[in-house]
């Protein structure tokens, strides 16, 4: 996304799947009245960390906080930069038009997976966490050869709306404005996985105290609105 001007002015960022879409709108936001030029790339969250802990130039970096974490232990990350801006959950789809299951209770949710035809997630921490699910609920050996695990950058949702994947998983942030998919709800609060999404200033910075400004409106009460619109909470 590019607003205005020069790359080589520009605040440089990176960034996973999952904030793509509400930082696209974010920066629009603040290029309004701030004048300031701001280009975020944004990739499958393991690319993102290894780019910055390769030293890549950027000026900030916004990934699930504890790969900010693990950022900040590599020295990648400016010490006292780091805000929190978001939370998100895990949120359950089918193809648009399609019967959908229930997802009210940890049980019909496991009854679904065993169900469905296809099952698909991703490979960021909503994946994670419904690989660990599968596991405790020691069905993992029967539906493995059901599971289409979306390569890095890929949106599960585009998997249910080609018809590869019949039941996905995802960050609600990523399936919210797909095309193509129906979007049944969150999973319920005892087997959710709640993301917070953090930002930081990258050691490699040019441009660091713009940076920091693009931050802190970025977890600023002016953002709710948007963050809220794009299925993520403030943080």
């Amino acid at each position: 996304m590019v607003i205005d001007q020069t790359m080589s002015q520009a605040i440089s960022g990176i960034s996973s799947m999952a904030t793509r879409n509400v930082l696209a709108d974010l920066v629009k936001q603040y290029a309004r009245h701030s004048q300031r030029l701001v280009s975020i790339e944004s990739v499958g969250g393991v690319e993102a960390a290894r780019r910055v802990q390769d030293g890549e130039p950027f000026d900030m970096v916004v990934l699930a906080a504890d790969a900010i974490d693990r950022l900040a232990i590599a020295g990648r990350i400016v010490p006292g930069s780091r805000a929190d801006l978001a939370r998100s959950g895990v949120a359950v789809a089918v193809a648009a038009g399609a019967t959908q299951p229930g997802i009210g209770s940890e049980a019909a949710v496991r009854d679904a997976v065993l169900a469905a035809r296809s099952i698909g997630y991703s490979t960021g921490p909503s994946g994670s966490h419904l690989s660990r699910l599968f596991e405790r609920w020691g069905i993992v050996e029967s539906i493995t050869p059901r599971i289409v695990q979306a390569p890095p950058g890929v949106p599960v949702g585009s998997l249910i709306a080609s018809g590869d994947v019949e039941l996905g998983f995802q960050q609600l942030s990523e399936l919210i404005h797909l095309p193509g998919i129906d979007v049944i709800g969150s999973l319920p609060a005892d087997i959710q996985a709640v993301t917070v999404f953090s930002a930081a200033v990258c050691t490699e910075s040019r441009h660091a105290g713009d940076a920091q400004a693009l931050i802190s409106f970025l977890a600023s009460p002016q953002t709710d609105s948007v963050k809220l619109a794009h299925g993520m909470e403030p943080a």
